[in-house]
């Protein structure tokens, strides 16, 4: 009713226009022969065909596959101090500093597990006397490592803000006090320096 005259014209034209082969070009007014799909289906469409060589079961064990071997080369990395495939909160020169700050001195804390299971042991004796000297052992080993805590806190904070000043040193501190509550041997990324050795 209110189509111009032009457009009647343009759509008999297109109409009329013979369907062509596919491997000749089509008339750009030429039917196509079928409905433009909506968004949402070509969408479907395009997932579908990107996915037809692969199920579900085998993308599901693919994707296992992939974390295993990713979690196989973070414990190489933890193993070997390799900073290309450490986990996010090892990562940096900030934290291999503070790491290496820690491993290259003894630590109070790091002997608070085999402290805390002596003291264990003479507390559960059925003597007064041995138990009150494990309460004075549990008192004198918490305010040691508090001390050693807070004297190797402050150090380490004046070395990370001489060595890097311009860059993120945001929670290296307690990163390295945490690290120094471990054993040793069961650090993990494991020592790279020696006791004594300077970072």
């Amino acid at each position: 009713m209110f189509r111009s005259r032009a457009k009647d014209e343009k759509a008999q034209a297109a109409d009329k226009a013979p369907v062509t082969d596919s491997s000749q070009p089509r008339h750009p007014e030429a039917p196509k022969g079928r409905p433009t799909p909506k968004r949402s289906q070509a969408q479907t469409q395009r997932r579908s065909v990107a996915n037809t060589s692969m199920t579900r079961k085998e993308a599901a064990k693919r994707q296992r596959e992939e974390r295993r071997a990713a979690l196989e080369r973070q414990r190489q990395a933890l193993a070997s101090g390799d900073e290309r495939y450490l986990p996010a909160r090892d990562k940096g020169p900030v934290r291999r500093f503070a790491r290496d700050f820690i491993d290259s001195r003894f630590n109070i804390a790091e002997f608070f597990l085999p402290m805390a299971v002596v003291i264990l042991v003479l507390s559960m004796v059925r003597v007064a006397a041995l138990q009150n000297i494990a309460l004075l052992l549990w008192l004198v080993v918490i305010v040691l490592i508090v001390l050693d805590s807070f004297v190797t806190g402050f150090r380490l904070k004046k070395q990370l803000n001489e060595r890097f000043a311009g860059e993120n040193r945001r929670g290296a501190v307690a990163y390295a006090l945490m690290r120094s509550l471990q054993m040793r041997r069961l650090r993990l990324p494991k020592p790279q320096v020696k006791r004594g050795e300077r970072p």
